[in-house]
């Protein structure tokens, strides 16, 4: 997976290695950090883009992100794109959650789907929470998914 930072410098580190040394940087500045992680997609003419983003936030300073973008041209009904989002998301979580346990850093899974049934995403949203909480991960849905639905939305070409 190619990795990058929010200002587009690509991050050359296994993402696992880079989340390690910032977490560790931060530390060393005293800093407490949250992590969330989220996915959106986007369908386009003949593809679908996914952006995920890792999202860490200081406690009273600021935060930043880490970003990465992939096409997919499968044909996918709404509530496979939801799950696929969610998905992967959890890919990135699952890979990163020893070291956020290491270090006693809060993370949250942020899943881009509405809790409101008006919504077409919202087929997704039982399945979803299962998911992600089945993982043992805690699950936030929009309108509080701030990493899926405003980072990650923010961030897709």
């Amino acid at each position: 997976m190619n990795w990058r930072r929010f200002n587009g410098e690509p991050i050359h580190l296994k993402i696992k290695d880079q989340v390690r040394l910032t977490i560790e940087e931060e530390v060393a500045k005293n800093n407490k950090l949250s992590v969330y992680i989220g996915t959106d997609s986007q369908v386009k003419q003949n593809y679908t883009e996914f952006a995920t983003v890792i999202v860490f936030l200081r406690k009273n300073n600021g935060g930043f992100m880490f970003i990465h973008n992939e096409k997919s041209t499968q044909d996918l009904h709404i509530k496979e794109r939801m799950l696929l989002e969610v998905s992967k998301s959890i890919e990135v979580a699952y890979e990163l959650c020893d070291l956020f346990i290491e270090y006693d850093i809060e993370m949250e899974v942020h899943a881009d789907i509405n809790t409101s049934a008006q919504f077409k995403s919202n087929d997704a949203l039982k399945d979803a929470m299962g998911y992600i909480m089945g993982m043992g991960f805690a699950f936030k849905a929009k309108p509080e998914a701030f990493a899926s639905s405003c980072c990650a939305d923010k961030v897709i070409h």
